[in-house]
């Protein structure tokens, strides 16, 4: 597909959603029965797009462990050291990383006699009073990129962190090779009606683009790794400006508890969580590969390729919501959702495919498309080619966009012919962004919510 054959797909994309004047998002928190339980090893969203502040650079942004209430203490958030957190870069499309910036956390308790978090005010990362700070190395394969490498405090409130900005802004460090780079605690970005989400699929006010969503998220944190990397350093070379983006955390593959209370953790890596496009193993993979799904590789995914083309969701939709979906079919039965596997297995061709491409789930991005200052946020689907699925923004609304996808709103783009169901074009979770706003700067992510601030959820009437 050439670049003027794409213009018009993507005209005709933007006519079909703009015309229902539908505001538009998704993630991927607490989705595998084993995850669950490991929260600070549970990936919930994976970002990637071009820095619009700095557009020779890509940012990569992967968030852990989810629904951290900001009054969670004594005890408050922090990464394990006993996980490899790893951001993961496929750039020629054979499916297997060939890069892979690996996050490895270090523990320092400086008063083992106190309960408290902070004996005084924390008013610098290495601040003595910070009784359990965190330190981190980053490394790009073999070669480290920095070493002790201070995380932020969690935001506690005014008297233990009275200047919680500047807190943040001595975590983000300039590293070798030029690259930004920050770990520590945030505002959750994703936004999304959960409890109507996993209340049998209950849109509040049907069918979804006219709000009436409650965004289950909100006030919520989560634990941030982010990196600003110069395009060149992601690239094998100039011809081939698509990256493949997923991100991984393993664990020792023994652990011991002893009857003092400690623990010791030995044995090879084996990996635990792995994410991608978001919602995948949270709504296109069944419970029964859910785990499965978490210890696998992109480069073996054509064991959940059935999954894709022939997606339970779709089932639901018309069971629930009598819309008329388009057919779907496991893989060469005539009938696979071919749609859905350029989204989530192939890349779009002329977008963001990356040629003779092993199929394999990853969030790819077309680093030669700079950011627009005008952006949509159905990405693709409304025109605008720096948008999800080419990378994913902080702002695209991915439920949305996912929800109309699975309903056949652009079949007819891959099958002429094929008339959508009205309501494909509207379907939503009625939440519309993110209930903070997002920085203009790197990292990006608002700042968390402050525990001596936060509301806890209000009980059910």
């Amino acid at each position: 597909m050439n670049w003027r054959t794409l213009g018009v797909i993507l005209l005709l994309l933007a006519v079909v959603f703009t015309t229902t004047q539908a505001p538009v998002r998704a993630s991927s928190h607490r989705e595998a029965p084993l995850i669950s339980g490991d929260p600070k090893a549970d990936a919930t969203d994976l970002f990637a797009f071009v820095s619009p502040d700095n557009p020779e650079t890509v940012t990569l942004i992967a968030n852990y462990l989810p629904f951290q209430e900001p009054a969670g203490g004594p005890n408050f958030y922090s990464f394990d050291p006993n996980v490899l957190y790893e951001i993961k870069v496929d750039n020629d499309g054979d499916a297997h990383e060939d890069i892979s910036y690996q996050f490895r956390f270090q523990d320092l308790l400086r008063n083992p006699n106190t309960f408290l978090y902070a004996t005084g005010p924390i008013d610098a990362p290495d601040d003595p009073d910070w009784n359990t700070p965190q330190t981190y190395t980053l490394t790009r394969g073999d070669t480290e990129l920095g070493r002790g490498l201070v995380t932020p405090p969690s935001h506690v409130g005014p008297q233990t962190t009275p200047n919680y900005p500047a807190l943040q802004e001595a975590a983000i460090h300039t590293v070798a090779d030029d690259i930004k780079v920050f770990a520590g605690q945030r505002d959750d970005p994703f936004f999304v009606d959960l409890g109507g989400a996993f209340d049998l699929l209950t849109i509040r006010n049907p069918p979804g683009d006219e709000g009436g969503g409650v965004d289950g998220l909100a006030g919520y944190g989560v634990l941030t790794l982010a990196l600003q990397v110069p395009i060149e350093q992601l690239l094998a070379d100039d011809q081939h400006p698509t990256i493949g983006v997923w991100t991984t955390s393993s664990r020792p593959s023994q652990r011991v508890l002893r009857t003092d209370g400690s623990q010791e953790h030995d044995g090879p890596w084996v990996q635990v969580s792995r994410l991608g496009s978001p919602l995948v193993n949270e709504v296109v993979i069944p419970l029964e590969g859910k785990d499965r799904w978490n210890a696998s590789a992109p480069r073996d995914d054509g064991q959940f390729a059935n999954f894709v083309a022939n997606p339970e969701l779709g089932t639901l939709l018309n069971a629930l919501y009598g819309i008329a979906v388009p057919p779907q079919g496991d893989v060469g039965s005539g009938d696979e959702r071919d749609d859905l596997m350029a989204v989530f297995l192939t890349g779009i061709p002329g977008l963001t495919d990356q040629g003779n491409q092993r199929a394999a789930e990853m969030l790819r991005l077309n680093t030669a498309i700079p950011p627009t200052e005008t952006p949509n946020r159905f990405g693709v689907l409304g025109g605008d080619t720096q948008g999800y699925p080419n990378g994913r923004r902080l702002a695209d609304d991915v439920t949305d966009i996912s929800l109309r996808a699975v309903a056949g709103a652009v079949y007819a783009l891959f099958h002429p012919g094929f008339i959508p169901d009205p309501l494909a074009n509207r379907l939503g979770d009625g939440v519309d962004e993110n209930d903070k706003a997002f920085l203009s700067t790197f990292p990006y992510l608002a700042l968390p919510g402050s525990g001596f601030d936060s509301v806890p959820h209000c009980p059910a009437p």
